[in-house]
């Protein structure tokens, strides 16, 4: 999907991370010296091992973690700068290994509200986004999340990504305690994230398959 007119949405020159220190040891240096460019409209895969240093890369694209060195452009701001931190997470939403981490509310379409509620989005667009969002995923409005299937809890997770309307989303190791069922799952969701909607997707993962 590459192309020569697309504007870079993550740029990094240079980053690195270190974990602050123990008493008596050195720093941790996780990531040394990271240049890399990911286009609006792609779809990229970052695999690595356990401790290989993904999720912190993947922390650096949202400003949950700044860095210790270098810098992340996202969407031409700089993550670093306390007064981009809101819109770069506006620009850039995350979705996590554990969706019982991100479900607040007890029933889908709540839970997908929530974020849109916080923004304060006027209710009538909030309604619309929802519904929207929940298509999107296959979902339903009225299910209560803690009778869902893992799969179904994370594509509960996506949909109320979506309903903010970003225009990049990271997913670290998304299907990671899921079962093949519900990884199938998810990835048709992400696929059409980025197909459908032209959403940038960075996929933080291990497993070669979903690479391919």
């Amino acid at each position: 999907m590459k192309t020569t007119e697309m504007a870079e949405i993550i740029k990094t020159e240079d980053l690195r991370y270190a974990y602050p220190a123990e008493e008596g040891q050195e720093p941790v240096q996780v990531l040394k010296g990271v240049d890399l460019s990911i286009q609006r409209g792609e779809f990229v895969a970052v695999l690595g091992h356990n401790g290989s240093g993904k999720s912190t890369l993947a922390g650096c694209f949202n400003a949950i973690r700044l860095p210790t060195g270098g810098v992340c452009y996202v969407d031409m701001m700089d993550t670093r700068d306390e007064n981009n931190t809101y819109e770069v997470r506006k620009t850039v939403s995350m979705v996590f290994q554990n969706p019982d981490n991100q479900i607040v509310a007890t029933v889908v379409e709540e839970d997908v509200a929530f974020a849109l509620e916080n923004m304060g989005i006027p209710p009538a667009e909030i309604r619309k986004r929802v519904d929207d969002a929940l298509k999107a995923v296959g979902m339903y409005r009225a299910q209560a999340p803690h009778r869902l299937s893992g799969g179904q809890k994370q594509r509960v997770a996506i949909a109320g990504v979506i309903a903010m309307m970003p225009r990049c989303v990271v997913l670290d190791e998304p299907t990671a305690m899921l079962d093949p069922q519900g990884r199938r799952e998810v990835m048709s969701v992400v696929r059409e994230l980025n197909r459908k909607y032209g959403i940038t997707v960075i996929l933080i993962t291990h497993h070669m398959d979903e690479a391919v």
